[in-house]
């Protein structure tokens, strides 16, 4: 009877275990707090100070305080925490047989002399039968476990697959020998290490601050160490989309142990750190932000400028890959596809071929790959001055867009900027690049912060 239960015990067990194997929040999640501070993570540690440029409350819920780093071993490594419970479950079977070679006295023969020996049996004496069986079954067990460490990354089948075995196998009739059971144990592991190819067991997919949030709801925005890499993870509201959001590029020239981006180079300018196009020539100046495999289908990020000179917004005839802008241009993938356009005009009360597109009565037009996705704004009410860099009205921010400009400052959530690619899953790296058709002496338009996630 005690047997009985305790095979009914297991198979509940294995149950229980082959639900939580279905749900994302399992063993593999659980939070570690890092005791060491990385270099980038002690570079992004002031990212909630910088309230300049916070998203408008109506598109930002994120109030949750910053955390200390986290770990969460996860991604395609996180193979330990899985074979550890196939151990734990190798271990209760070995305790079944432990109770049927204590409570069966009928199986009787001699332990042999021989080490190599792999067979043995009982005696008249029950303690020298319980020591014999029991270094069976600790070799035994030495040896399963050597060989899923060993076969753990090749090892392919589903978690329902995997205890179906287990649950099916001869182990749970107790009244088998315990040599014969203890073999029956061998083939079951072989068996499952043996097969290959389609496994959701061990190879999981990559992880993203999605399903972290998905998992763990309460999750507040923070590093975390998914992927065998820091992420940051944005779990409060972006532009008006529910949290979980990875974060792929980042730079806010505010802090001064930042520094400006390849391509780029830092100038400072009324005591404000930005960074404009490196080399005093025409074209665009770009940085890729990579994905790192995680998948996205929607973006969602922000660009801070200034103007400097005399910016010409839109140059209609010229292509994506060229300067089409006096701006920022954000793309993904190759061929480059728009994400949107931040665009410098060149005088904020005048309508001329130079302004904004967005001006009332404008005479410009943007380019029909660039639409309705992007912000444009000029920095200067009066005639602009070559090399001057006018500080005093950031752009695109929303504000001070006075007279024929004012529906430049209409757009929703300013800075920020929204794309929602529906069902669409993308793994596209992201672009962005410093444009200009003329030398920074003449026109520029240096960034000061850019902030971009997707989920």
């Amino acid at each position: 009877m005690e047997n009985k239960t305790m095979s009914t015990s297991f198979q509940s067990e294995a149950k229980d275990f082959n639900e939580e194997m279905k749900l994302t929040q399992n063993t593999a999640y659980q939070p570690v707090v890092k005791t060491d501070t990385s270099t980038e993570e002690a570079m992004y540690s002031d990212l909630h100070d910088y309230s300049d440029y916070q998203l408008p409350k109506a598109n930002v819920k994120d109030t949750k305080p910053p955390q200390q780093p986290v770990q969460y071993t996860v991604g395609k490594k996180s193979f330990a925490a899985i074979i550890i419970l196939l151990v734990i479950i190798i271990f209760l079977l070995v305790a079944i047989l432990v109770l049927n070679l204590i409570s069966k006295d009928t199986f009787m023969s001699t332990c042999t002399s021989n080490a190599s020996s792999n067979s043995a049996g009982l005696t008249n004496s029950g303690n020298t039968a319980i020591n014999c069986n029991l270094s069976l079954m600790q070799d035994t067990m030495n040896s399963i476990i050597q060989q899923i460490m060993v076969h753990a990354n090749n090892t392919n089948r589903s978690t329902e697959e995997l205890l179906q075995l287990l649950n099916t196998s001869l182990i749970k009739d107790i009244s088998i020998p315990t040599a014969a059971a203890v073999n029956d144990v061998l083939l079951i592991v072989n068996e499952l290490l043996e097969i290959q190819n389609g496994s959701s067991l061990f190879n999981i997919r990559l992880v993203s601050c999605e399903d972290i949030k998905a998992a763990h709801p309460n999750s507040p925005s923070g590093y975390y160490y998914v992927n065998s890499r820091n992420t940051y993870c944005n779990m409060g509201e972006l532009c008006g989309q529910d949290g979980g959001w990875t974060r792929i590029a980042y730079l806010d020239m505010n802090d001064s142990s930042q520094n400006c981006p390849s391509g780029l180079q830092e100038l400072m300018t009324g005591g404000i750190r930005v960074c404009r196009r490196e080399g005093d020539s025409a074209g665009c100046r770009s940085n890729i932000f990579q994905t790192n495999g995680i998948s996205y289908s929607q973006i969602c990020g922000k660009v801070a400028g200034y103007q400097k000179g005399t910016t010409d917004a839109v140059y209609t005839n010229i292509n994506i890959n060229s300067a089409y802008i006096d701006g920022v241009s954000i793309t993904r993938g190759s061929p480059r596809q728009h994400v949107w356009s931040y665009i410098a005009g060149y005088q904020s009360n005048i309508n001329i071929g130079s302004a904004c597109p967005c001006n009332t009565g404008a005479t410009s037009t943007v380019q029909s790959f660039v639409g309705e996705h992007y912000y444009c704004e000029s920095g200067t009410n009066s005639a602009p001055s070559h090399g001057t860099v006018y500080t005093t009205d950031p752009l695109w921010d929303g504000n001070n867009c006075p007279s024929v400009e004012a529906p430049c400052c209409n757009g929703t959530g300013l800075l920020w900027f929204f794309r929602d690619y529906g069902n669409a899953t993308i793994t596209d790296y992201i672009e962005l690049r410093v444009c200009g058709n003329q030398g920074y002496e003449d026109e520029d338009t240096p960034v000061q912060l850019y902030e971009i996630y997707v989920k």
